[in-house]
């Protein structure tokens, strides 16, 4: 059956078209590990979820990547808080994070490189980005030349035609929005580095997506999926620095997923009005209701946090339950054509869960089928 996707970089839904038949590669930005999850974040998770099982239901054979993203500012800060080393910072909230996964019932992607792992891959690219011409030196790193990038920003619909080229922050950057492949080793990194031509230092954000994707999954993916936050620059600078090497595609579909919103902000750690996981199954709420809240809601739209609504959540998935029973069924071919349908047009979960109950209602119906 044809898989219908919103793509992002195109603003149009699009029938999924593979590069390989019958398989599909998605490439997913995972957690960076240096603090708890929030629930915005878990509904990545399972919006990506979600996308992995359609295709398997279609009949795809799936290939999932989820990075860990252990090195970065904000890794590197915590650490130095906790007074603890990088590695078992890190994987302190890796473990943490993948609590949450399993208690989710998410299923674990095949892959999970962490950018640790793949710091010759990182100088390598950023080698050949520099060769090409694409990159260049200054007294604090390595940046990307924007300026030399062909349709840069087209994903995030940046207007660049008002700007001009200009230094910002005191950096001696030909652009502003050039963006940092490395960063050279300062004492406040304190053992955090590594050696490379061009210098001394640790790699910047973007590059580390790029070179992990990329090792997994080939020069251009089927999908490339995270939060809408991610669209820029996270996103908008991995196609950049990719197609710059490869002179490829780098991603033919983009899926992105909305924010879950608190009293009217998107919940983030920055603004400090995050829930974790954890907050949630302390108002004794079952993790799958939490999920049944997120399906609710379309992936493109903002999902409206309050303890309301996830109480109602969790009703709705106890009396849904109660219909349902134990023990293998039998399936009604009419309800499982309109489910297939409605799943292959964008993900749409809401519509998935209000069939649910129709059959439920439905005194046509035998109890097997039900």
């Amino acid at each position: 059956m044809d898989l219908t996707f919103y793509n992002t970089l195109t603003d149009k839904k699009e029938i999924f078209v593979p590069l390989k038949k019958n398989n599909v590669s998605i490439y997913q930005c995972g957690p960076t590990v240096y603090d708890y999850a929030h629930i915005g974040n878990l509904r990545a998770a399972i919006t990506n979820d979600i996308l992995r099982r359609v295709f398997e239901y279609a009949g795809y054979k799936v290939n999932q990547v989820m990075n860990i993203t252990d090195i970065d500012d904000k890794t590197i800060g915590r650490s130095k808080e906790e007074r603890i080393p990088l590695s078992e910072l890190t994987r302190k909230y890796e473990d943490f994070y993948f609590a949450d996964l399993r208690n989710l019932n998410i299923k674990i992607p095949e892959h999970l490189p962490h950018a640790t792992n793949h710091i010759g891959g990182m100088i390598a690219m950023i080698e050949k980005l520099l060769w090409k011409g694409f990159a260049y030196t200054t007294t604090d790193g390595v940046y990307f030349d924007v300026s030399k990038s062909k349709n840069y920003g087209a994903l995030a619909k940046l207007d660049l035609t008002a700007e001009t080229q200009s230094r910002a922050g005191g950096e001696d950057k030909k652009n502003e929005r050039d963006f940092a492949l490395w960063k050279f080793w300062t004492p406040d990194d304190g053992p955090v580095a590594f050696d490379a031509s061009f210098g001394r230092g640790r790699p910047g954000w973007h590059i580390e997506c790029s070179v992990m994707a990329m090792s997994e999954l080939g020069e251009t993916l089927d999908i490339h999926a995270g939060g809408i936050d991610l669209i820029f620059p996270h996103h908008t600078n991995e196609i950049a620095q990719s197609e710059a090497v490869t002179g490829k595609p780098f991603v033919n579909l983009w899926i992105h997923n909305e924010f879950v919103m608190i009293d009217g902000q998107k919940m983030s750690k920055s603004l400090g009005n995050h829930t974790t996981l954890k907050t949630v199954l302390g108002h004794k709420i079952m993790p799958l209701a939490f999920r049944y809240w997120v399906l609710g809601t379309h992936y493109r739209t903002h999902a409206n946090f309050t303890w309301e609504a996830i109480d109602g959540a969790q009703n709705a998935l106890r009396k849904l339950s109660a219909h349902i029973g134990e023990g293998v069924g039998v399936i009604n071919e009419s309800y499982r054509k309109r489910f297939l349908e409605i799943i292959a047009n964008d993900l749409d979960m809401p519509r998935a869960l209000a069939l649910a109950w129709e059959v439920t209602k439905d005194t046509s119906l035998s109890n097997a089928e039900k």
